[in-house]
C-alpha cells in the first residue's frame, strides 16, 4: 500500500457514498459526501478496535495527520488509550497530560468498566471529590499528605464511609501508574492509617414495637417518589440489607413462584468475602410475604421495562442511591433516630424478643453465620417458622 500524496488529499472529491484513502498505519482519510475530508486513525486498544478522530483537512494537513499517528503509537507503547489521552487534553491541556493524575485515572477506570459493577460511581466519587484537587498533577508530584487532605475533605462533611472507599481506589489507580512506568509511589496505601477511625456499632434503628409501627407510619404522609416508598416498603418486609436491594435487577424477580415465592439473591451480590462470591451455596433466600408480593407488582407497573427494580430517578439505567431511602426517613423526622440499615436491627431484636430459642434461624434469614453450628440440621425456607408473616408492624 503506498503513502498519500499531498495533492492526492488536496484533489479528493465528494461522492454520493463516503469513502476513504489510506495513508498506512491505521490513518485513513475520510471524504464524506458534503465534501469533508477527516482524518481517522483505526487502532486496537485492550483487545479491541477503535478510531481516534484526528481532525478535518485542511485545518489538519496530512504531515500533522501522520505526526498525530505516530504521537498515538507511542502513547499505546506506553499503555494508554489515545482516545482517552485527547478527551482529558481537552480539559486539562497537552502539558505533562500523560503524566496528569485525571488522564491515569481515567485510563484505570476504562479497564475497569467490564467487570466493576459501579463503574458509573466509581468514576462520579473521582469527578466530585478528587479531579478539582488533584486532576491537573503530575502523579509522580502527589504525595501522602496531599491524598490525606482530599480525604479529610471528604472526612469532614460527616462522610467517612465514602473517604474510604475513594482512598481504595485513589490507592489503585496508583498502583496502576506504578506498573506503567509513570509513579513509584502509592501514597494512597501510605494514608490508610492516619484516616479518622469510624464509630463502630449499631446502626440508629428503632427496636420497640410499638414505636416502629408509628414510625412506618410517617413515610406514608412525607412527600417522595412513589419507588422510594415502595423501596422503603421492601425494606421492612424483607429486612435485606439496603445496598442489596437498591442493586436488585428484575431478573431477580420476574419467576418467582406464585404459591411459594422465594427470593433468591446471588451470593455474588451478598456482603461475602472475595472467595465465597462465587459460591452457589451461599446464595441467601428470602421468603417473600403476601405484602411484598403485591408491593412488587406495582414496583413493576413503575419500573418494570428498565434493568433495575429501584432505578435512580435521574438516570433510568442505574440503580437508586442508598441515601434516597434515608432521606426519606429524615424529612419523616426520623434524623439521627433510624437509618434504612436498621430495620434488620429491628427485625432481628423483636423478632428474639418474641421468639428467642429460634436465633439461629433469624440470623439465617439475615444472612448472618449463625452463632452455634446446627449440626446435620437442613432449613428449607418454607419450614422457617411464620417467616413470612412474623415480623407483623400493622399496615403500612
Amino acid at each position: 500500500m503506498s503513502a498519500l500524496a499531498d495533492k492526492q488529499v488536496k484533489n479528493a472529491k465528494k461522492a454520493e457514498s463516503t469513502y476513504k484513502l489510506a495513508d498506512g498505519g491505521g490513518l485513513n482519510l475520510f471524504v464524506l459526501p458534503t465534501g469533508t475530508k477527516s482524518w481517522r486513525l483505526r487502532y486496537r486498544f485492550d483487545g479491541k478496535e477503535k478510531t481516534l478522530v484526528i481532525g478535518n483537512y485542511p485545518d489538519v494537513s496530512l504531515a500533522d495527520a501522520r505526526a498525530e499517528r505516530e504521537s498515538a503509537k507511542e502513547t499505546l507503547k506506553a499503555g494508554r488509550d489515545p482516545n482517552v489521552v485527547k478527551k482529558v487534553e481537552k480539559l486539562v491541556g497537552k502539558k505533562q497530560t500523560a503524566d496528569t493524575f485525571e488522564v491515569i485515572a481515567r485510563e484505570w477506570h476504562e479497564l475497569q468498566k467490564p467487570v466493576e459493577k459501579h463503574a458509573s460511581d466509581v468514576l462520579d466519587s473521582l469527578v466530585k471529590d478528587v479531579f478539582p484537587i488533584i486532576g491537573k498533577m503530575p502523579i509522580r508530584d502527589i504525595d501522602a499528605p496531599t491524598v490525606l487532605a482530599v480525604l479529610r475533605i471528604v472526612e469532614n462533611r460527616d462522610a467517612k464511609e465514602t473517604a474510604r472507599r475513594i482512598r481504595q481506589r485513589l490507592s489503585s489507580i496508583f498502583v496502576y501508574a506504578i506498573a506503567s512506568g509513570r509513579a513509584t509511589q502509592d501514597p494512597a496505601g501510605v494514608v490508610r492509617e492516619a484516616m479518622a477511625p469510624m464509630k463502630k456499632g449499631r446502626q440508629l434503628a428503632i427496636t420497640d414495637v410499638d414505636k416502629a409501627r408509628e414510625m412506618l407510619q410517617a413515610p406514608r404522609s412525607t412527600p417522595s417518589h412513589p419507588v422510594t416508598k415502595l423501596g422503603l416498603r421492601l425494606l421492612v418486609l424483607t429486612a435485606v440489607r439496603p445496598g442489596t436491594l437498591i442493586t436488585t435487577p428484575w431478573g431477580e424477580w420476574n419467576n418467582l413462584d406464585e404459591d411459594d415465592p422465594i427470593w433468591q439473591i446471588p451470593a455474588a451480590r451478598m456482603k461475602l468475602k472475595l472467595q465465597h462470591k462465587d459460591d452457589d451455596a451461599r446464595d441467601h433466600l428470602v421468603p417473600l410475604s403476601r405484602q411484598a408480593m403485591e408491593t412488587i407488582a406495582v414496583l413493576r407497573s413503575i419500573t418494570g421495562r428498565g434493568p433495575f427494580a429501584l432505578p435512580n430517578g435521574r438516570h433510568a439505567h442505574k440503580a437508586m442511591s442508598e441515601n434516597a431511602l434515608g432521606y426519606l426517613l429524615n424529612r419523616a423526622g426520623y434524623h439521627h433516630k433510624h437509618v434504612p440499615h436498621g430495620f434488620r436491627s429491628t427485625f432481628s431484636t423483636i423478632m428474639n424478643e418474641r421468639y428467642p430459642a429460634d436465633r439461629q434461624i433469624f440470623d439465617l434469614m439475615l444472612a448472618h453465620t449463625p452463632r452455634i453450628r446446627l449440626r446435620g440440621l437442613t432449613i428449607a425456607p418454607n419450614t422457617w417458622p411464620d417467616a413470612k408473616s412474623s415480623l407483623s408492624f400493622g399496615p403500612i
